[in-house]
């Protein structure tokens, strides 16, 4: 055999190498034809300063046995010796062949070539292994080949449908509460259907900041924020100034030369004003100017309302006036809102 042949060629002592193992890499209780094995050995204690020379793998391997993979050589374990630092080494070293035909196969023994550090040259060699190689069987009734079954249908059982059905259930929901949510905000955004006029709600904003609760220095703030808040609402629906955005200055610029009265313009532009001071510069405002905030702010909306109407009335598009449109009485006074 060919492979044999390279031994007595080898330069150095020939050794026993110990046992050689093989493997098949399809786990399985036989070895079939084209299966592919791991024949190889392994090494302890190897010092580093020992060099191993793998001699060239022949193909094929032998008479009806290939070779699929040269040689590869893994390291298993590392060792330090103690005082000397020289590191230890074991090795596993294989080739991967695969036998192309039914038989029993006497596989030549594996040989290394080692090189020791003083200049020593031998050659280790390893007992070879038997390779008992079987073929699929044949049906001797017929010696016609059967074909590949197909693949067997088991029937669906619920429990493999239920995960299925709760996830679709689940996006069902959550698809539904997302249109339901998307529907929901686009009528918040719309607004009622029915939205109260302006000066209504106003007056209906204005109305929580009566009395003397909100006349305290720590209070003013708020108090002059709220009935401020509520007149900007007010101008931005009746007049179409941007009031919300805008300053002072720039909200009375914007109402010149509308029906606003001289006289309740600079009133109200003075409230704003003072409302300026207190949120902004820590103003306190005394009681006679706390009492006089609501009261101008009742006759600035009510004022310009019916202005409004009349002017609709001039022009022969007078609507009925809203059933709790406020019909006030009397003016509104200073005097209404002072403490008793």
């Amino acid at each position: 055999m060919i492979y044999s042949l390279f031994i007595s060629v080898l330069l150095g002592t020939v050794l026993p190498g110990g046992q050689t193992f093989l493997k098949a890499l399809q786990p399985r209780d036989s070895i079939l034809v084209a299966d592919q094995l791991a024949y190889g050995f392994e090494l302890k204690d190897v010092p580093d300063s020992i060099q191993l020379d793998y001699p060239e793998v022949p193909q094929p391997f032998m008479e009806q046995v290939v070779t699929v993979r040269p040689w590869q050589v893994d390291t298993l374990k590392v060792r330090k010796v103690r005082g000397s630092g020289e590191r230890r080494f074991d090795i596993r070293s294989s080739i991967v062949i695969a036998p192309f035909g039914e038989g029993v196969y006497e596989l030549p023994p594996l040989f290394v070539r080692r090189l020791c550090g003083d200049g020593t040259v031998d050659t280790l060699v390893f007992n070879p292994q038997k390779l008992e190689v079987m073929t699929m069987p044949v049906d001797t009734a017929t010696f016609v080949p059967h074909d590949i079954k197909g693949q067997i249908r088991y029937p669906v059982t619920f429990r493999e449908i239920l995960p299925y059905l709760v996830g679709f259930w689940l996006l069902a929901l959550l698809v539904s509460g997302l249109v339901a949510w998307l529907i929901a905000r686009r009528k918040a955004q719309e607004g009622p259907a029915f939205q109260e006029p302006a000066h209504i709600t106003a007056l209906r904003k204005l109305d929580k900041y009566r009395g003397d609760k909100f006349w305290a220095p720590d209070k003013q703030k708020a108090f002059y924020s709220g009935v401020t808040d509520a007149l900007r609402e007010y101008i931005v629906a009746r007049y179409g100034v941007g009031a919300m955005e805008m300053t002072t200055a720039e909200i009375f610029e914007g109402l010149k030369g509308t029906d606003v009265p001289v006289e309740l313009y600079e009133e109200m532009k003075e409230l704003f004003e003072r409302a300026d001071f207190v949120k902004f510069a820590k103003f306190t405002a005394t009681k006679e100017e706390n009492a006089s905030v609501l009261p101008q702010a009742v006759r600035f909306v009510t004022s310009t309302y019916q202005a409004e109407v009349e002017e609709e009335a001039e022009n022969g598009e007078q609507e009925a006036p809203a059933e709790d449109a406020p019909q006030p009485q009397r003016e509104e006074r200073a005097e209404d809102y002072m403490p008793k």
